[in-house]
């Protein structure tokens, strides 16, 4: 996966409480064990009408949302299930961080370990982004993982909490076996020095 060091982009609002991952990525999208392909069902339910039509008034829908890799959540992103095919299908459709009060213990972990960095902010600075977003559609942020800040446009930089190992594979762009597989040699020099004889 792409490492992720800095991220600026605009971003797109999507305020609702505890949306679960069923709404993220509806269960009858969820036939495929591969990763990719499935940004373009990301809140299928909400994002489509029954005919399949792109619902014009939905934020993903929106013309500023197009590029854009920063989702502005409401509390309790990702509960339900622990599909892993959540954080694909927002990989998928292009977002790289998501900034919200809370989410959900599982979904965090599956989205750091498929790059997608949940940032947690305290409940003013929510309802501050919200009201930035609500005026300017075209809202950019900046995210600095190596400093675990979150870039406001008038400048305020506001600290967020990272796991230090889920921050590390972020920084270098790898995964747990990707991380394991970088120790390879190390590994093996240690199982030959402890060969029975």
């Amino acid at each position: 996966m792409p490492a992720f060091t800095r991220l600026t982009s605009r971003v797109v609002a999507l305020p609702a409480a505890d949306v679960d991952t069923d709404q993220i990525i509806p269960a009858r999208y969820l036939k495929t064990t591969e990763s990719t392909g499935l940004g373009e069902r990301l809140f299928a339910d909400w994002r489509y009408g029954p005919d399949g039509a792109p619902r014009s008034e939905f934020p993903l829908n929106r013309p500023e949302a197009r590029g854009a890799a920063i989702l502005l959540t409401g509390p309790n992103f990702g509960c339900g299930s622990s599909r892993e095919h959540a954080p694909w299908a927002l990989h998928g459709f292009g977002f790289r961080a998501l900034v919200g009060p809370s989410f959900a213990d599982i979904f965090t972990q599956n989205a750091l370990k498929n790059g997608v960095l949940p940032v947690v902010v305290d409940a003013a600075t929510h309802a501050r982004l919200l009201a930035l977003a609500a005026r300017d559609p075209r809202l950019t942020l900046t995210i600095d993982l190596a400093t675990q800040t979150l870039a406001l446009p008038d400048g305020t930089a506001i600290s967020f909490p990272v796991d230090a190992f889920a921050k590390e594979c972020l920084l270098r762009g790898i995964d747990e076996l990707g991380y394991l597989l970088g120790l390879e040699e190390r590994i093996a020099a240690h199982e030959a020095s402890h060969a029975r004889s």
